[in-house]
């Protein structure tokens, strides 16, 4: 069984569209929340998600 994970928004902390597994590395991703319609660049590495850059308010 694979060990998927959904990313979820740094921003409201709602479910996105993106999955990741263990594996995943991304960096400097835009990362798009369909519920708050912000973008944020998150790194990804062994399911850990780091913020690069939030959103600016607008």
């Amino acid at each position: 069984m694979e060990n998927n994970e959904w990313i979820l928004c740094p921003i409201c902390n709602g479910k996105t569209r993106i999955q990741i597994r263990k594996e995943t590395e991304l960096k400097n991703f835009p990362l798009f929340c369909p519920k708050c319609k912000k973008e944020t660049l998150i790194d990804v590495k062994n399911q850990r998600v780091s913020i690069v850059r939030k959103a600016a308010l607008c």
